[in-house]
């Protein structure tokens, strides 16, 4: 069976969809003839993107709101049918010392990046358990397997998305609900504006992140890392003792990526928009 024909007639929720790696996921599933429901916070540019790309539902959609799921999700079943698979992406990455970040802000990467995959989670699960079967995928990131300074709280949050996907794939086994994890690499979208990439390590491109989502609803596995050689990398250094896996990561620039050497001019608009300035 094809991939067209393993995906054709799904119906797919994305979270954080408006716009990067969500839109660029729902845009490739579609083009393989699933049923697209795409949600934002930010209701503009979602109903933007969905309308010019004839998704079947968009809308406002805030993650961090049990309610507001629910919502979403009734929608999406009334509208085009029983949901197949849940894609929780929606998340932020504010870049800067944790001595300076306002703890306003620490609260928010955690309720969007964690809580909101939690209760992303727990809703696909109520719909999908009774029927046993459903897929959710949750966007990780490497950091979620490493630590990177200028990103203490992002990689905590990616840490526990890791750790509860993880969690939830064994507690769920045998149920027919596939639980997986993707871990990009820093990606060429607005979240990653203004940063260049370690060295060794080039930026992925948004497609080919989807690219990897749409393989693992063909073929479901627990976790897949984009890119492929950045994914390899990090499991080397963390396989290695800790001193001489922090040398090599100092020696590829990731002490100074999102510190020092961050564009600030060209991240100023993603981090207000990330900070809900």
């Amino acid at each position: 069976m094809s991939s067209t024909d393993k995906i054709r007639g799904k119906v797919v929720v994305i979270t954080g969809g408006a716009r990067g790696i969500g839109l660029a996921t729902a845009v490739a599933l579609q083009a393989l003839g699933a049923k697209i429901a795409i949600g934002d916070i930010d209701e503009t540019t979602v109903k933007e993107s969905g309308s010019a790309r004839d998704f079947e539902v968009y809308g406002k959609l805030d993650v961090t709101d049990g309610a507001s799921f629910e919502s979403f999700l009734d929608e999406v079943e009334r509208t085009i049918g029983p949901i197949d698979v849940v894609i929780n992406n929606a998340g932020i990455m504010p870049t800067g010392r944790v001595v300076d970040e306002p703890d306003a802000l620490t609260r928010r990467i955690l309720e969007i990046n964690v809580y909101g995959v939690i209760l992303g989670s727990k809703s696909a699960l109520r719909r999908m358990l009774p029927r046993r079967s459903g897929h959710i995928i949750n966007i990780a990131s490497l950091a979620g397997e490493s630590h990177i300074p200028g990103l203490a709280t992002y990689n905590a949050s990616k840490h526990a998305v890791l750790g509860f996907s993880d969690t939830l794939r064994e507690e769920y086994r045998g149920s027919g609900v596939h639980i997986s994890s993707v871990l990009p690499t820093l990606t060429n979208t607005e979240l990653g504006s203004g940063v260049t990439a370690p060295k060794a390590m080039r930026a992925a491109e948004p497609e080919e992140i989807a690219a990897a989502i749409v393989g693992l609803i063909v073929s479901p596995k627990s976790k897949v890392r984009v890119t492929r050689t950045a994914g390899i990398i990090s499991q080397v250094v963390n396989f290695l003792p800790t001193p001489l896996g922090d040398a090599i990561g100092r020696s590829l620039g990731s002490g100074h990526a999102f510190l020092d050497d961050v564009d600030a001019e060209r991240r100023k608009a993603y981090e207000e928009r990330a900070r809900g300035v």
